[in-house]
């Protein structure tokens, strides 16, 4: 909702100069709360209650969907149990919330969890908040590469969550070429185990494949266009506006992790064509 804001305060400054313009800014603010939360933005302590909010729903259905993606195969494999588990470590959660995380996840296993219930549930607190949509598949996909490959019934119920968060079939490929690039890339704790234990000189060999794709771009993307590509997802990635977004905060040092490895895509990528 920046542009709106953006767009409010060059009104402002037209109509009535550099003050119109602060009065602009503070108008398109109070517009893009309405739009994005809703009245109850509006009130005392809203905003935040509304974060409270959204970080327990979403953190009951990343566990909840990672259960049941999990068990999508029919067995839970111990790298999957392991992969949750370094997640939970890597996040530093508090202890509340990874006894949480724990009971969603066994919850997820179950096989009379219902999905669709927990997604729409989700999509009415959090559906207006791409980045968490975002984060959600991408926590979701590093489960299933835990052992190094998307199994077939995995890749179907990623589609069928992708699918009910609002992603079109297209959208939903590139952002799974993305995520494969972007893991590849950092030599993710599931890709070392598919490959070995650590990139060795084919991992070297694709690293500027790997960085392209993790940018979702190709070698033949102008310059231009993968610094969009690069500004794009850094910004989906920025910890103040996750948090903004109700992104639990014991979460954020994980996306922040995810930036880095985006930026160092992008970093090999512009030395590659300065050469």
């Amino acid at each position: 909702m920046f542009i709106l804001k953006f767009i409010a305060a060059i009104a402002g400054l037209v109509s009535l100069g550099p003050f119109g313009a602060i009065l602009g800014w503070f108008a398109g603010s109070l517009v893009s709360n309405l739009i994005t939360d809703g009245p109850r933005a509006l009130m005392p302590g809203g905003r935040r209650e509304i974060r409270q909010e959204r970080q327990a729903v979403f953190l009951k259905t990343l566990f909840l969907l990672m259960g049941r993606l999990a068990k999508a195969d029919s067995k839970v494999s111990q790298s999957e149990i392991n992969h949750v588990e370094q997640f939970m470590a890597q996040m530093g959660m508090t202890a509340e919330h990874r006894k949480e995380a724990i009971a969603h996840f066994q919850e997820g296993v179950k096989a009379d969890f219902h999905m669709d219930n927990t997604l729409d549930y989700f999509l009415k607190v959090c559906g207006r908040s791409l980045q968490m949509k975002h984060l959600l598949l991408v926590y979701m996909t590093g489960v299933a590469l835990a052992d190094g490959k998307i199994h077939s019934a995995e890749n179907e119920l990623l589609r069928r969550v992708a699918g009910k968060l609002g992603y079109s079939e297209q959208a939903f490929n590139q952002l799974m070429a993305m995520i494969q690039g972007q893991n590849r890339f950092a030599g993710g704790a599931g890709y070392q185990q598919h490959r070995g234990s650590g990139p060795g000189p084919q991992g070297a060999t694709n690293t500027l494949e790997d960085a392209y794709q993790a940018l979702g771009v190709s070698p033949s993307t102008s310059d231009k266009e993968i610094k969009r590509a690069y500004r794009k997802l850094i910004s989906q990635y920025h910890p103040d506006k996750l948090i903004g977004q109700g992104v639990p905060e014991d979460m954020i040092q994980k996306a922040t992790e995810r930036s880095k490895e985006i930026h160092s895509a992008y970093d090999l990528i512009e030395k590659h064509r300065k050469k």
